[in-house]
């Protein structure tokens, strides 16, 4: 497959970044792919023998210092996946790294985009739209899980989820206020200097590789402790395990990615959100019941009632948006998303237990 000459993935060995670097490598020899990163987040090192297997020239770099990306003026693709992911960043209140790396960064990309005249792909998150908002879903309690109420009278709720439409006054946190600041340097970066600009919202993104946490990657991490036998709980809304969330593989994110390299034109100044939507979804308790079965590793998971700040019961993507434009669809279902975490585990067992036990 022909493309771009030069593509740079900033955060290129973290989990989106490498998924995205390596891949683009493989579907575009010709190209020269280039992953920076400043290793920050532990784990990253563990995909540097993979990038470098690819063909994937690593930088050590840092999007906080624009000395670091002076060296790429001739790129033609920019794909922007350095963020800080935690929902609970800052709250400890240090929020220079989370402000500095998700809002300087980005501007010191954007920089860089407009000086090249590159394409800029932006990797954002469901997590700018405001905690009240997200709270407001009209929900039904069944089995195993929270259910969308087939009618949603709170603005930007849908029976699919949560689309584009919904307000965003109000707080949500610092990680998403963030990315929110970063999407309006996006437009006007686009209005101003004609950078051709594409915002992807992604939900949960998840697949092998990604060093999950409790607050970011919750269905790896939920994978990891029944693999590593690992103390879990139910945390929030009764301790019934029954909050949602649907999950995108990250290959699937990749296919969107490739599609969108393709066409700059096509989705220049676009703002999409991007989810698996409720075919690809799951509750904790759902989650709990593959992820034993699939480890053979049946954990007693403990029960918090008391809901966490920063929590919601339920978070589904509506995709109309994003599915009126283009014929991409998300084509792994969540069963596959656990199997390939679980066979990723049980590939490199001692290194990612060493990084994460």
């Amino acid at each position: 497959m022909s493309g771009p000459g030069k593509i740079l993935v900033t955060g290129g060995a973290g989990f989106v970044g490498s998924s995205l670097a390596i891949s683009l490598a493989s579907s575009h020899p010709d190209s020269q792919v280039i992953a920076l990163d400043n290793l920050y987040r532990r784990g990253s090192e563990l995909n540097l023998d993979r990038l470098a297997e690819a063909g994937v020239e690593f930088v050590r770099g840092d999007v906080r210092e624009p000395v670091d990306l002076a060296a790429f003026d001739d790129i033609d693709v920019l794909i922007e996946c350095s963020a800080e992911p935690s929902v609970m960043s800052g709250t400890d209140g240090d929020t220079s790294y989370v402000y500095e790396t998700n809002l300087t960064g980005a501007y010191n990309c954007l920089e860089l985009a407009r000086r090249s005249g590159c394409q800029f792909i932006f990797l954002s998150t469901s997590r700018i739209y405001p905690m009240s908002g997200l709270r407001q879903a009209a929900l039904v309690e069944g089995e195993t899980r929270f259910e969308l109420a087939e009618e949603q009278p709170a603005p930007g709720w849908t029976s699919a989820g949560v689309s584009e439409d919904m307000p965003l006054e109000g707080a949500r946190t610092f990680y998403g206020t963030t990315k929110l600041s970063a999407e309006f340097l996006c437009a006007e970066f686009s209005a101003q200097f004609g950078v051709p600009t594409v915002i992807n919202r992604c939900g949960v993104v998840a697949g092998p590789w990604q060093m999950g946490k409790v607050d970011q990657g919750v269905f790896t991490h939920w994978m990891l402790a029944h693999e590593y036998e690992k103390p879990l709980s139910y945390i929030g809304y009764g301790g019934t395990g029954k909050q949602v969330r649907d999950l995108l593989h990250v290959d699937d994110l990749v296919d969107l990615i490739e599609e969108q390299i393709s066409d700059p034109a096509e989705w220049a100044g676009r703002t999409f959100n991007v989810g698996g939507g409720r075919e690809v979804s799951l509750s904790l308790q759902e989650a709990s019941v593959i992820c034993a079965r699939l480890t053979g590793h049946d954990l007693e998971i403990g029960s918090v009632p008391e809901d966490r700040d920063g929590d919601v019961p339920l978070y589904i993507t509506d995709c109309s948006r994003l599915f009126a434009h283009t014929s991409w669809r998300p084509k792994r279902d969540a069963e596959c998303v656990l199997s390939d975490i679980h066979n990723w585990l049980k590939s490199d067992r001692d290194r990612v237990g060493k990084v994460l036990g």
